[in-house]
């Protein structure tokens, strides 16, 4: 009975089966971790060159589909009570959701703007107002790359590559939320976000299109287009702005850093943030380079060489640019890095990926951090090392600023727990939109460094 009723309810609050898609339950946080070894429980915040010992705070995360959620409780007052909060849950959902519709680009075509199945580039606009009218936040969508024609044309028949095959309407939450309470800093500017349909981190620039896949491998047209359109909008009047972007939308939020600067107004305060595109040159669990080969492929497909940061290409290889441990240095925009030094993307593409793991030794930690054995973690806490001296390749300059967890995820801006919930990753309270938020308004750098210690999952 208790089922059918709360079915019911969410029913009539959503409307459609399809939006009842996951619970995020309280009683857990949203950042499984990791140690950052046997022996290390705490870090530091380095804070105008200041620093702080700091106490570490565990977090773990749960995410239940609600037709698996066990409602058969055998006390019935706590049946309804969690049946209260969910539905509670769902009427916030509701409430709070920001649906925004899709612009397609059509006059950039004739420019040879387009994605990779020759369809228009597209964008979804979300106008500011009050004190945010002139105040712009660009964000990047995130999805890989493909590095040959096999993975390229298996995109050109998704939304990665194709915008006939985007949605109509786009939820934005986290950074690009509306809602003060959620988004205190940015809620309302205008703010916008490129979908990615090229393949390549808005990078490519070939003239030729092959005659028999179709391919057009233009995301550097796609780039410019879309921003001289943003312009044309009421950007070219911004007082600030912001360009991010979540994995590969984060890289191209590093890669486009200057020139999103160079296209805007002098006088505009102009600033860039990476989530989880802060990706290392390392190698694989086999002992190959896996990352450069795969990067030196997308780079010579795409033609992306006369894209990338010429303060780069000047010095090193072209595919070499493509990751930011050896060009971010050279950005002269301010730049905020946020990433999880145990980043769940990077360990299963980067560290074990499945080339390098034919037999599927790491396929069960990969799944759940839980599975790992003790020389599996060995073997991540060797990556976050690695990963920490990439990033210390940066410097230290007075315009950045830095925000690594020990959170084994990837991408923690767009989404509304991580960004800020009164249980996201914190740091002395201070969490990620609030430090993203400080490192913008506020003329000092703040480099935040949040290490997770969590004994569950120390090896034995």
């Amino acid at each position: 009975m208790l089922d059918a009723i709360l079915s019911q309810c969410l029913f009539h609050i959503f409307g459609t089966p399809k939006f009842i898609l996951f619970f995020f339950i309280s009683s857990f946080s949203y950042c499984q971790s990791l140690p950052p070894s046997q022996t290390i429980q705490h870090h530091y915040l380095y804070h105008n060159q200041n620093y702080t010992q700091l106490l570490t705070k565990n977090y773990n995360i749960i995410i239940v589909p609600f037709s698996f959620f066990p409602l058969h409780y055998s006390n019935q007052r706590m049946s309804q009570q969690w049946m209260k909060f969910l539905i509670l849950m769902g009427v916030l959902m509701k409430t709070e959701g920001l649906y925004v519709g899709i612009t397609k680009l059509r006059s950039a075509v004739a420019r040879g703007a387009v994605c990779l199945d020759g369809s228009p580039p597209a964008y979804h606009l979300h106008r500011g107002h009050g004190t945010g009218i002139n105040n712009w936040l660009v964000h990047i969508e995130g999805g890989g790359w493909c590095n040959n024609v096999t993975t390229c044309l298996e995109r050109k028949y998704t939304h990665l590559g194709s915008s006939w095959k985007m949605d109509k309407q786009l939820a934005f939450s986290g950074i690009l939320g509306n809602n003060p309470m959620f988004n205190p800093d940015f809620y309302n500017w205008n703010r916008v976000k490129i979908r990615y349909c090229d393949g390549a981190s808005f990078t490519g620039n070939m003239e030729a299109v092959d005659t028999i896949t179709k391919l057009h491998f233009r995301g550097a047209r796609i780039w410019h287009a879309v921003i001289e359109d943003l312009l044309l909008k009421g950007m070219r009047k911004a007082k600030n702005a912001i360009l991010s972007g979540c994995s590969a939308g984060g890289l191209t939020s590093i890669l486009h850093c200057d020139s999103f600067r160079a296209l805007l107004p002098i006088g505009t305060k102009v600033k860039c943030l990476s989530d989880a595109g802060y990706f290392i040159n390392v190698k694989d669990v086999s002992g190959a380079s896996h990352v450069a080969s795969y990067f030196n492929q997308i780079v010579k497909l795409h033609g992306s060489a006369r894209s990338l940061p010429a303060s780069c290409t000047r010095n090193l290889r072209p595919d070499l640019c493509f990751f930011p441990q050896y060009m971010a240095k050279k950005i002269r925009t301010p730049l905020f890095i946020l990433n999880a030094a145990y980043d769940s993307w990077q360990m299963k593409n980067i560290l074990a990926p499945a080339a390098a793991d034919p037999r599927g030794v790491w396929s069960d930690c990969k799944i759940d951090i839980k599975n790992c054995s003790t020389n599996q973690l060995t073997v991540m806490q060797d990556f976050r090392s690695e990963f920490l001296t990439a990033l210390s390749k940066l410097g230290k300059s007075p315009s950045r600023g830095l925000f690594i967890n020990s959170c084994y995820a990837h991408c923690q801006t767009e989404t509304q727990e991580t960004w800020f919930s009164h249980d996201s990753p914190s740091l002395h309270k201070t969490r990620i939109a609030k430090a993203v938020g400080d490192w913008f308004y506020k003329q000092h750098h703040i480099y935040l460094f949040l290490i997770i210690y969590s004994p569950a999952f120390q090896p034995d």
